[in-house]
Formats: structure tokens, C-alpha cells, sequence
């Protein structure tokens, strides 16, 4: 067992490693990291600045990263050994574990794929769902610049060191390039962080195969009715804005914010703003839920 905060749940058959934060007894967040991001990639203070808003935050390892359950590769090799679906389940079975009926979903690169997914499949969990820096899962869009392509291709060395090193250059080749300089010594600390709490490179191919095997969302977020936040950066070289774009064209009920000086990262100075948007979305579900009551009271 670890000695850091948090504890184990059995959702979906696997053990997902998971903290539950904010405020206790707020309306429950869901925050679902991106691909081998492990959940300390959602920064402790834009945890506690959305439990400040009223929330009770849950975040957690994903399958296959951090201290959550890995996955033993099947005898052919061939076939991904699970699928996005399988990771949107695992967050259900999660919020299962808790007794939670249904949250506000949050999620960021691949965690925004799983997030769509569980609204998709599961729209009864939902009150609102928010989409960072993600796509649709339609190939003509959100597509990754030839360095970020050429820096996710390289095999991250297993040697302490040079393994930080790989993993602060992938963070600079995908993040914010407006914030790089203020930014590099907190994605330093990350990626030392991420290394020391654990080190799983398997993961990041296994995880990988999942997104390349998902099929195209977009008719699928079409018929969404959910309240929705779209986020995207400007800078993202990992997924091209147009994937943010075409995502809130796709929701029917949709507030899109997108940062110039955004990459694939969730830069500091920005953290205010996408807080307080979450928390705007959020409020969008609330006010429906009383015209509702409203209008049938008055019926």
C-alpha cells in the first residue's frame, strides 16, 4: 500500500488508485488524466482551487499508469489489450465504488476521450462534461506536429536520469510555448515526480494502441445534450486545436474556450480561468435542473 494519500477501489475488475479531495460532500468532480498521466498531472492547486468552488474532486491513476493495476500483454501482441470504452467503464465502476450517481466529468487529452465516452455510453452519470485539450477521434483533425510525433516515438530510457530527461523534453515539445520559460521548472519537478512514483512505459504503448484502435465520436457527441465545456490551446502541438474545434461543433449544447497561449499542458497562469470555467459549465446543469423543477411547478 502506498504512504502517499488515497486509496485503492475495484472498478471494472482492475484497482484504479484514486484521492477523493475538495470539499466533502459538494457536488462530485471527476477529473480522468491523459495518456500514462498519472494523477498528479492535475496540479494540486487547480485541485484545490475547484474544491475552494464548491466541489468534491475525485481524481485517479488510469489502468495501466501510476499505481493503478497494469495490464499483462496477450499472447498474439497484436490486438490492443483493452479499448477507450474499457477505460470510460473503469471511471464508472470508480464512481460506483463511491456511491457517486453521477459527477461533473472532466477530462484532459485522452482523459477528454474517456470523458466523452462515459457521456456517450453511461449519459445518465453525467451533469456536465468537459473536454480539455482533446478531439473527436475523427482523423482529419487534431492531428500532432512531425516533432511531437518524432518526440512520443522515442523509447523513454529506464536509467533515472536520462529517463527525466526524455520526459521533461516531451513536455516541451507538447506544451505551452508562450509560458515555456516560467513553466520549465515545474514540468522538471513533474517529471520527476511522475519517474520516482512510477515508472511505467508500457503503459504509454498500451494506452496508445486504445486511442489508435477508438472509432470516430463525432455522430456519437451529436446526439449529447449534456451541458459541455470545450478547452483548447492555440499552441497544442500533440493535438491540433482543430480537434478542440470540431468537438464543440459536434456537442449540441456547448461553451467553447480556447487559449492562445495554451499548448498540450495545463499552464499556470491559465488555471483560474479554466477553473472558473468548469465551474460556469457546471452552473449551466444547475440552472437547467431549476427551470425544469420551475417549469414543472407551474404546469
Amino acid at each position: 500500500m502506498s504512504t502517499e494519500p488515497g486509496e485503492y477501489a475495484l472498478a471494472n475488475g482492475i484497482r484504479l488508485w484514486y484521492r477523493d479531495e475538495g470539499k466533502p460532500g459538494g457536488e462530485p468532480l471527476v477529473l480522468i488524466m491523459g495518456l500514462n498521466s498519472q494523477l498528479i498531472f492535475w496540479p494540486d492547486e487547480f485541485v484545490a482551487a475547484l474544491g475552494d468552488r464548491g466541489f468534491r474532486v475525485i481524481r485517479f491513476d488510469n489502468r495501466d499508469c501510476g499505481l493503478s493495476d497494469k495490464i499483462k500483454a496477450d499472447v498474439d501482441g497484436r490486438s490492443p489489450l483493452y479499448h477507450l470504452v474499457d477505460m470510460a467503464d473503469d471511471t464508472v465502476g470508480l464512481m460506483d465504488h463511491l456511491g457517486i450517481a453521477n459527477a461533473h466529468v472532466v477530462g484532459a487529452s485522452m482523459g477528454g476521450m474517456i470523458a466523452q465516452l462515459v457521456a456517450i455510453h453511461h449519459p445518465e452519470r453525467v451533469r456536465t462534461l468537459c473536454s480539455i485539450m482533446s478531439t473527436t477521434g475523427n482523423p482529419a483533425v487534431g492531428r500532432p506536429t512531425f516533432e511531437a510525433v518524432q518526440q512520443l516515438l522515442k523509447p523513454t530510457p529506464s536509467e533515472r536520469e536520462a529517463a527525466i530527461e526524455h520526459i521533461a523534453e516531451t513536455f516541451r515539445v507538447i506544451g505551452s510555448v508562450t509560458h515555456a520559460e516560467a513553466e520549465e521548472e515545474r514540468r522538471r519537478r513533474l517529471a520527476e515526480a511522475s519517474y520516482d512514483r512510477a515508472f511505467h512505459p508500457q503503459g504509454t504503448r498500451n494506452q496508445f494502441a486504445a486511442i489508435a484502435a477508438a472509432l470516430n465520436r463525432t455522430p456519437a457527441l451529436r446526439e449529447l445534450t449534456v451541458p459541455s465545456l470545450v478547452v483548447h490551446g492555440v499552441e497544442d502541438a500533440l493535438i491540433d486545436v482543430s480537434g478542440g474545434r470540431a468537438t464543440h461543433e459536434a456537442l449540441q449544447r456547448s461553451t467553447y474556450v480556447e487559449f492562445p497561449d495554451m499548448g498540450h499542458d495545463l499552464p499556470e497562469p491559465l488555471w483560474p480561468d479554466i477553473v472558473n470555467a468548469i465551474a460556469a459549465n457546471a452552473h449551466q446543469r444547475a440552472a437547467v435542473a431549476t427551470d425544469a423543477v420551475a417549469g414543472t411547478a407551474s404546469v
